[in-house]
């Protein structure tokens, strides 16, 4: 089992940069792919950026050339560097760890952007 807790959230104004954190427990952390996807209200959750234990990056294409993901193995972490910040990336931002046969997720952590 693999246990996840985002943090870095908060509310920022349209321009500004924010890094969320991911913090990944358990012994199979290293073997799976980490990333971040998001929901905003009435909406459905979609893909930000994933990384796999590789380190192979996946943005999506709103995303790119504004956030970045990495990780660190040797610490379980996963970090989402967002900048130039719009306010349509407001939404609830969900940690994800993933292997072929399943996945967890995190609790999530609240990014606001204001205009």
């Amino acid at each position: 089992q693999v246990q996840l807790v985002e943090s870095g959230g908060g509310l920022v104004q349209t321009g500004e940069s924010l890094r969320l954190s991911c913090a990944a427990s358990g012994s199979a952390v290293s073997i799976g792919a980490l990333g971040w996807y998001r929901q905003a209200p009435g909406k459905q959750r979609e893909l930000v950026a994933a990384i796999s234990r590789y380190g192979i990056t996946t943005l999506a294409g709103s995303v790119k050339g504004r956030f970045t993901i990495s990780r660190d193995n040797a610490k379980n972490m996963v970090y989402l560097q967002m900048n130039s910040l719009k306010p349509e990336d407001t939404a609830v931002y969900y940690c994800k760890w993933s292997t072929s046969d399943t996945n967890y997720w995190g609790q999530g952590t609240q990014v606001t952007v204001s205009s």
